[in-house]
């Protein structure tokens, strides 16, 4: 059976698009999961032309269901008895809404998720597309509801797509007049003298600068159409933040209205489980009095209310600029290795010009690199103070077409807003409105996508970590730097894998920062001043890295980077993946908000693995082995433009030229994974292992001797699970299988292996193949003949050799040694003999063998036995 549903306290929105949905989808049933606004219930019951035919949720039989289609909602909090069936393997999840994006939010086969101004407009553009046609009376219903959550076309969240979805109902036959009627409901006597009880007790509150009116009333019966009184309230007095506050019997009702991008009424309703738009949300509460919910929304809203974003926010510090003194050959140069295209020429810090990346290489074609910067710098250009507007930076970058924005503070340049920079946080609040008093934010508006995620944080991480975050960022506000936890450690946290590796980087310096936290936080600082980064080590050895923001720059392909100074974005800029690039700051006031400048969110949501910049590999070519890592350990998709760079770096050999430790380095950090020998096998389909080696062919048969390693550490995992042996050695003793003897070793102290796996690698080359020949080649293999050939060898060695035996007998052998033979020992000592009167000397060798063979025949058991043994076959004299 496939069911149809929507939201508690369902609109008029819903009940259209539960009407479109039902044409997709013909043999659904429509059922509301509760109670309907006071309007839709008159609508429902008075208005004998639309019968739409709603079931009760008691009529459903929940076993029977097979598919569940969902309008106007994807919050799991806000679907009523119909939760009950996510998660059940056996019903399929259809998904149609307009909402924003919230934690919460259910995921289905099918989601079709538009940013509209109502859910109705998504069901009749996809009716349209297939040329289902719609009758008179839906397309009137259908109307009603575009028009109501549009303000009958008239709110800023209107998108031309609404427009377009009205058009085609009108061209249906859809009755404006009716709609009119129905929407333009006139007010009962008890709603007018609600509406004034309203006014009346309405305060107005300042949270961070923000005036925010609360209006409250009291009610012993519920009063219908709560929202359009509010929505009448906040017109009459020029409100732009308001909360109404009514009881109504036992519960409360709270009804939320914003006009200011800093102020999220649909977060914060969702407080109250709730929910809504950015401009307009509500909630039911029960069990709580009006002060209660007065003070909560209060509490709420100082930790919610978003501040008004300033250049001070935008801007890149430090700057890179040029100087009067520079030629433009000079510039082009700094240009290329910061990979920016436009700088500020300054002179003792004040702004004469800017010069683009497009002047400096006309200059350089017509020949003209040796002249002065001075004399093709713009020089009419415009500058802010750091506490300008977004609009007005918006009117210089955009109206003007400035490319590059100094930002001036006390005569001097503090920072610059780039072009690129500007569009990429307006696309991360797009459709952003800085409104009038007669005008609602949109959902997607101003600051919506701003992302906090404190409360995950708090959610997965231990408190101590989350405390030391904080303290972090209190002790960065009190010195006047910035701090931000960065790195792998907020990529796992947003896809919620362990992870307890924290790297703060600092706008600042670094090393003052560790040493002003080390002040007031147990830990002692290790500091590096060269790359202008610390280490903060706590006393029971947990430690968190430090480091200065900074960019990197390779003078060759390969080479260990050049390290100077920068922003934060620089310093992400500098990364391997974008998934990589997130940051969270620390600061007070803005702690936990997520910062995803090159759309790291987005990669990780569509699981893709995708390189920050075209030469990433040439700078760099351990990111290739890193991206198979990766793309292995997340379950990712290296991106198409990826794959096509790793191919050109493997042809233009460049892996090669990595220095042969940091090569090691990556290699050790592949066979450590989970899945190395996949990983391994990613590395054949590019063509990667003569890069390594050119006997590393990983063609099919290394391939399955890899494949034979992983499996017999599986089996010895499971027989010993308290043995302790290197996983990753022993693979890559089957990496060098194809390797001889002395290009084995070479290989191995290149690479800067550690002694003890050099070791392990002589004896697998020099002594393994040995112990294979006398084990093959003895006439009578006895237990104790298996273990003296095997006991002397580590046991990493000895599993490389039981996957690479072509012979069944030796892994026959070495599962008999390691099952029934290793740790088999004389229990008797040579104590034991002394004090039977034995004189020291080669004779303990031979008994003690002799015991132990005797053992191995299992001839022997107690101590008793073996002392009674050494009387009978040794005697004293």
């Amino acid at each position: 059976m496939d069911v149809i549903t929507t939201h508690i306290n369902a609109d008029f929105d819903t009940i259209a698009s539960m009407m479109a949905a039902r044409k997709l989808y013909p043999g659904a049933v429509l059922v509301l999961p509760g109670s309907k606004e006071e309007t839709v219930k008159g609508f429902l019951l008075q208005s004998a032309l639309y019968a739409l035919e709603m079931k009760k949720v008691r009529e459903i039989d929940f076993s029977k269901v097979t598919r569940l289609i969902l309008v106007d909602i994807r919050n799991s909090s806000r679907i009523g008895p119909f939760r009950d069936l996510l998660g059940r393997p056996d019903v399929d999840v259809h998904v149609y809404d307009h909402h924003p994006e919230e934690d919460a939010d259910i995921h289905g086969s099918l989601e079709v998720i538009r940013k509209v101004g109502s859910t109705t407009t998504i069901l009749v553009q996809i009716l349209k597309e297939r040329g289902i046609p719609i009758t008179q009376d839906e397309a009137t219903v259908m109307m009603l509801g575009i028009y109501e959550d549009t303000g009958s076309l008239s709110f800023p969240s209107t998108t031309v797509d609404d427009y377009l979805a009205a058009a085609h109902l009108k061209e249906c036959g859809a009755s404006l007049e009716a709609v009119s009627d129905i929407l333009a409901k006139d007010f009962t006597a008890e709603q007018i003298a609600l509406l004034y009880d309203l006014i009346q007790a309405s305060k107005a509150y300042t949270v961070h600068g923000v005036e925010v009116v609360i209006a409250e009333a009291r009610r012993e019966e519920y009063v219908g159409d709560l929202a359009i009184l509010v929505h009448k309230l906040r017109d009459m007095e020029g409100v732009s933040v308001l909360f109404a506050v009514c009881q109504m019997g036992d519960r409360i009702v709270l009804v939320a209205r914003s006009r200011k991008p800093e102020v999220d009424a649909g977060a914060l309703m969702r407080e109250f489980g709730g929910g809504g738009h950015h401009y307009a949300a509500s909630a039911t509460v029960k069990d709580a009095t009006i002060f209660q919910v007065r003070e909560k929304i209060l509490a709420t809203l100082a930790g919610k209310i978003i501040p008004r974003r300033t250049a001070a926010d935008l801007m890149a510090s430090p700057v890179r600029h040029a100087t009067v003194g520079n030629t433009m050959t000079d510039v082009h140069y700094l240009l290329t290795r910061y990979n920016i295209n436009a700088v500020p020429v300054l002179k003792d810090g004040e702004a004469l010009g800017i010069l683009t990346r497009q002047v400096v290489e006309k200059a350089l074609f017509h020949g003209l690199g040796n002249e002065s910067v001075e004399d093709y710098m713009n020089t009419d250009f415009e500058t802010v103070g750091p506490q300008e507007g977004i609009e007005r930076i918006q009117e210089i970058i955009i109206g003007k077409n400035q490319r590059l924005l100094p930002v001036v503070s006390d005569g001097r340049v503090a920072g610059v807003i780039t072009r690129t920079g500007f569009l990429w946080f307006l696309h991360d609040v797009r459709d952003v409105v800085h409104p009038g008093p007669e005008e609602d934010i949109p959902a997607e508006g101003a600051l919506a996508r701003r992302k906090l995620i404190h409360n995950l944080m708090g959610e997965l991480l231990p408190d101590r970590v989350y405390g030391l975050l904080v303290g972090a960022g209190e002790v960065a506000e009190r010195i006047g730097m910035k701090a931000y936890v960065i790195g792998g450690f907020v990529r796992d946290l947003v896809m919620r894998n362990h992870n307890l590796d924290v790297d703060i980087a600092i706008e600042g310096d670094g090393i003052a920062f560790a040493e002003a936290f080390s002040h007031e936080y147990p830990c002692r600082v290790r500091a590096h001043h060269k790359f202008g980064t610390a280490v903060l080590v706590f006393p029971d050895g947990y430690k968190v890295d430090v480091a200065t923001t900074r960019v990197e720059y390779y003078r060759e392909p390969g080479a260990l980077p050049t390290v100077e100074y920068s922003s934060l974005k620089l310093d992400l800029y500098r990364r391997d993946f974008t998934i990589n690039t997130l940051a969270v700051r620390l600061n007070p006031g803005v702690f936990g908000e997520l910062i995803d400048f090159f759309g790291a969110q987005r990669d990780i949501k569509e699981r893709v693995l995708r390189i920050l910049h075209s030469l990433s590999f040439v700078e760099d070519p351990s990111r290739i082995l890193r991206a198979m890592r990766f793309e292995r350990r997340f379950g990712f998709a290296i991106g198409r433009h990826t794959q096509n760079l790793i191919r050109n770096a493997v042809r233009l050999e460049l892996i090669a030229r990595l220095p042969k430790p940091r090569l090691f380095s990556e290699l050790e950090l592949i066979l450590k994974e989970e899945e190395p020998v996949g990983i391994l096998k990613r590395l054949a389909s590019f063509g990667i292992g003569p890069s390594l080696h050119p006997k590393i062919t990983l063609d099919k048969a290394q391939i399955a001797l890899l494949e034979e390693t992983s499996e017999i550490l599986v089996w010895f995992s499971l027989l010993f699970l308290e043995e302790k042996v290197e996983r990753w050695s022993v693979l890559f003793l089957a990496l060098l299988n194809p390797l001889d003897p002395g290009e084995a070793k070479k290989f191995v102290a290149g690479l800067g292996a550690g002694r003890r796996l050099r070791e392990w690698v002589r004896i697998a080359k020099d002594e393994a193949p040995e112990t294979t020949y006398r084990l093959l080649s003895a006439r009578v293999v006895s237990r104790k003949f298996i273990h003296d050939c095997l006991n002397p060898l580590p046991t990493e060695v000895i599993l490389y050799l039981m996957a690479k035996a072509k012979h069944n007998d030796i892994k026959r052998y070495i599962s008999l040694y390691f099952t029934q033979l290793k740790y088999v020992r004389p229990v008797i000592t040579g104590k034991d003999l002394l004090d039977l009167g034995y004189p020291p000397g080669p004779l303990y060798k031979q008994v003690l063998d002799e015991v132990l063979e005797r053992k191995f025949a299992g001839e022997l058991s107690t101590k008793a036995d073996e002392m009674s043994f050494v009387l009978t076959h040794f005697p004293r004299h």
